[in-house]
């Protein structure tokens, strides 16, 4: 269906190192397979790496940045005035 050439750095490959190239699902779903091969594209193993590393270092953004948010609910100041007053 695909020429066996890496979507990414384009190498070439042939029936020798033909094992070193991967089917990639572009929307990460692999329950998602349609007959045209519309979601697939063809990555070697260190694209592929690369490419399902990128997508969970973003996952893990998200979720500190949401964990984060979450978190950051403590005012240090929050009675800073009512001791300042017993000071006087």
């Amino acid at each position: 269906m695909y020429p066996w050439i890496c979507g990414r750095c384009a190498r070439e490959f042939n029936r020798d190192n033909l094992r070193e190239l991967t089917v990639h699902h572009r929307d990460h779903d692999h329950d998602n397979n349609p007959a045209d091969g519309s979601n697939w594209e063809l990555l070697c193993v260190y694209c592929h790496d690369n490419e399902h590393s990128r997508q969970a270092a973003s996952g893990y953004a998200d979720f500190a940045e949401a964990k984060q948010k979450s978190e950051a609910t403590y005012n240090p100041f929050a009675e800073l005035a009512s001791m300042l007053d017993k000071k006087k």
